[in-house]
């Protein structure tokens, strides 16, 4: 990354890229994280589309594409400043959402097992009801084979059953 383009950006440009620092980064929530995704791809999307924008109106005069994007460096620059940052901050995020999913799936084998070591999210809403929750027994699920099987096999009967009325 050029220094030039890194001093072209505004003070709230310039913020954005520092909150995307990894020291940063591994401070922030998931929530954080999800917000500060959706801010520096806008910013992302923005100056790709100002690029865009700059070299289309030049592809006529120019003659080709590949020509028409070269003087337009800056706000390309820009755009690829803002796609490292998002590449970053998409990382954090996958990683925080990785280790919350591995921490619910560890909550609810917990629950499951019986061996209730932290209380579930459920548990701490209800907090101090007195009634446990009843078990209720889970139905057989029948595969979707079978019932393709079973709806054939009735599909057929009412055929057969069909022509010999028909006689």
């Amino acid at each position: 990354m050029a220094q030039a383009t890194v001093h072209s950006l505004t003070k709230g440009e310039r913020a954005l890229i520092a909150e995307t620092a990894i020291s940063h980064l591994a401070t922030l929530d998931e929530d954080a994280l999800i917000a500060l995704h959706q801010r520096v791809r806008r910013a992302r999307n923005k100056h790709v589309q100002l690029h865009r924008q700059e070299v289309g109106g030049q592809v006529v005069a120019q003659g080709s594409r590949g020509i028409a994007s070269v003087p337009a460096r800056r706000s390309a620059s820009k755009a690829e400043i803002f796609e490292d940052a998002l590449a970053r901050v998409s990382t954090a995020l996958a990683k925080s959402a990785r280790r919350s999913a591995a921490e619910l799936r560890d909550e609810r084998l917990t629950t499951a097992r019986g061996n209730v070591a932290t209380p579930t999210r459920a548990a701490r809403s209800r907090a101090g009801s007195s009634k446990a929750p009843v078990a209720v027994p889970r139905s057989r699920q029948v595969p979707p084979i079978e019932r393709k099987s079973v709806a054939a096999t009735k599909a057929s009967g009412a055929r057969r059953q069909a022509k010999r009325d028909a006689r």
